[in-house]
């Protein structure tokens, strides 16, 4: 028996809309559904699926040196000039705060950026030869 890779990635974000709003204008991801009840969202770029959970008001922010959890997500481009023209379009976008620029990745080819989208959440644009 073996596992068949991942489903989706479930995330809480205390900024719903402007975390989905995040990933579907900014990164071209698509709704796929909503569940108003919860609040949740859930999105998608035709590969993976990730659900965004609404946290309750003034629920604490993720530390990855302090709390076991999701150190960050990252997102896979075709190409470096992919690569360099999304990082534009992600520093630009309200609530991002960014990590570092694209950099290579140890002594290879990849090439990497890291920022924080509105909600806090740690993510990576990555781009592997």
């Amino acid at each position: 028996m073996a596992t068949a890779g991942v489903h989706h990635f479930g995330l809480s974000v205390s900024q719903l809309d402007a975390t989905a709003a995040f990933f579907t204008d900014c990164l071209g991801w698509k709704l796929a559904r909503e569940v108003p009840q919860y609040p949740a969202k859930f999105v998608t770029d035709g590969r993976a699926v990730v659900t965004l959970w609404q946290t309750e008001a003034g629920a604490a922010p993720f530390d990855r040196r302090k709390h076991v959890g999701l150190h960050h997500m990252a997102i896979q481009v075709d190409s470096a000039a992919e690569l360099a023209s999304l990082f534009e379009q992600v520093q630009a976008w309200p609530g991002v705060s960014v990590e570092f620029a694209p950099q290579p990745l140890g002594a290879g080819l990849a090439r990497h950026c890291m920022f924080f989208e509105p909600s806090g959440l740690r993510m990576e644009l990555i781009w592997t030869p």
